[in-house]
């Protein structure tokens, strides 16, 4: 088996533990995903067959993932590696990876990346400070982008498993009609009515409202931090040109800013997560479903 060549690389991840191996191929596969939908989208079509490894711990946004020593060790075993694309997973830069063992699974999409609308710097968590700036690389929130990197993922599962490509393909013909379950639950939820202006949290819906047709205004404002009065008076700003009766949240906003937003401009507040990481329950499928429930209130005329 040849291995991964990776050089050092400084930062901290910790490793996050995947479903337990179920078979002899798991020790041997080095499977790795870069994101949570990735790892889901790959074990649903593998089954039992293999483990696939998804190393960010839950408190840390995987775009920004700092592989620890040990981390860098389980990847040089790795024989595949499932990356997102559209500038996702920024160690990379600093890794050196054999292409044969990576499969980049936006690729086949790759003319209809979008451009995230301005430039920003922040923190959050134990990610540190980062900028969104560049390619949107939320690409798995579309669920008609997320069936092509599904795709991508069962080709390179055949070509990995072959003996069991009769079952992967079964495996993952269930996960499309799933995420093309989602698709027809956006477009039913957003037809028939003028879609409503809608605020965000961070720019990561770009490619839901581009396929839906929403109207999306990003801030970078956190879940837990309470905004600075500057940044308020800004915000104020915003919705005096931009009438949202909702703001999109990646998770519960602390009850202090929900209670401002509701009583100071009006303005409600709906989770969408992004699900880049576990979810705290469940799993991708549910949480995406328990997303779109949550924006019918959003969505009703």
């Amino acid at each position: 088996m040849r291995c991964l060549c990776l050089v050092p690389l400084l930062g901290t991840l910790a490793c996050g533990p995947g479903a337990p191996p179920t078979s002899p191929v798991d020790a041997a596969s080095g499977v790795h995903a870069v994101n949570y939908p990735l790892q889901y989208f790959a074990q649903r079509i593998a089954g039992e067959h293999l483990e696939v490894r998804f190393l960010a711990p839950p408190d840390v946004d995987p775009a920004f993932w700092s592989p620890r020593d040990e981390d860098i060790l389980a990847l040089q075993s790795a024989e595949l590696i499932l990356l997102n694309g559209a500038t996702y997973a920024k160690w990379i830069d600093l890794v050196t990876v054999p292409l044969e063992r990576t499969v980049v699974t936006s690729a086949a999409f790759e003319g209809e990346l979008l451009e995230l609308p301005a430039t920003a710097t922040h923190s959050h968590g134990e990610s540190g400070s980062h900028a969104h700036v560049g390619i949107d690389f939320n690409t798995w929130l579309d669920p008609t982008l997320a069936r092509q990197q599904a795709a991508s993922v069962l080709a390179a599962l055949v070509d990995h498993l072959p003996d069991h490509a009769k079952e992967l393909r079964a495996n993952a013909a269930a996960l499309d009609e799933d995420l093309a379950s989602l698709d027809t639950a956006y477009r039913e939820l957003s037809a028939g009515t003028d879609a409503p202006l809608l605020l965000a949290s961070h720019p990561v819906y770009g490619y839901l409202a581009a396929r839906y047709g929403w109207d999306v205004r990003s801030l970078l404002w956190e879940p837990e931090g309470m905004p600075s009065e500057a940044e308020w008076e800004a915000f104020d700003a915003i919705v005096s040109q931009h009438s949202a009766r909702w703001m999109l949240y990646e998770d519960t906003p602390a009850p202090e800013i929900a209670a401002r937003l509701r009583e100071d401009f009006g303005i409600e507040t709906v989770v969408l997560r992004p699900c880049g990481n576990r979810p705290a329950e469940g799993d991708y499928l549910t949480e995406m479903r328990a997303g779109l429930e949550r924006l019918r209130n959003v969505f009703q005329p």
